[in-house]
C-alpha cells in the first residue's frame, strides 16, 4: 500500500472551500499559505487572508486526495473592462504541482468568469510556469516606502 509521503499528486482533485467550513479547514492549510505571504510585501499577514476568506473577499482553493490537503491557495476577483482577472494572494503546497492540477484550477477559474489568472511571482516561479503551464511574465512590479 502506498503511503501519504508518496502519494501521486496526478490524483489529486482541485475544490473550492465554502466559507462555513474555513474554521475547520484553516488549521490544515494556514501553513501553507502563511509561506506564500512570507515572500510578500506584508501587506496584510495570514490572519488578514483568514477574515478576508471568512468575508468572501478572497476564495480558498484546495488540492486534495479525499483524506488530506496537500496544497492550498487564496484567489481574489478583480473586474476591469475587459478583463475578469483571478488574481493568487497566496499559494504553497502542491497547489499548482503538474499539469493535470493546472488544468482543474484553469477550468475553475474559467467557471468563475475568469479571463486572465494573475499572481505575483519570483523570476524562478515564472520561468518554472511558464514552460508548464504556459504563463506569460506580463509585467514587473517595483515599490519603495515611504
Amino acid at each position: 500500500m502506498q503511503s501519504q509521503i508518496e502519494k501521486p499528486i496526478q490524483t489529486l482533485v482541485v475544490r473550492q472551500v465554502n466559507p462555513v467550513y474555513i474554521h475547520y479547514i484553516w488549521p490544515k492549510v494556514k501553513d501553507m499559505l502563511e509561506r506564500g505571504l512570507d515572500r510578500s510585501q506584508h501587506e496584510y499577514n495570514i490572519d488578514h487572508l483568514k477574515q478576508y476568506v471568512i468575508e468572501g473577499k478572497n476564495i480558498l482553493l484546495v488540492s486534495e486526495d479525499g483524506e488530506k490537503i496537500w496544497g492550498a491557495c487564496t484567489i481574489c476577483f478583480e473586474n476591469y473592462p475587459n478583463a475578469r482577472v483571478a488574481f493568487i494572494t497566496s499559494i504553497g503546497g502542491r497547489m499548482i504541482a503538474n499539469k493535470s492540477i493546472w488544468e482543474q484550477f484553469e477550468n475553475w477559474a474559467r467557471g468563475m468568469g475568469a479571463t486572465i489568472i494573475r499572481g505575483y511571482a519570483f523570476e524562478s516561479v515564472a520561468r518554472l510556469w511558464k514552460t508548464h503551464f504556459g504563463l506569460e511574465k506580463t509585467y514587473v512590479v517595483v515599490e519603495k516606502r515611504i
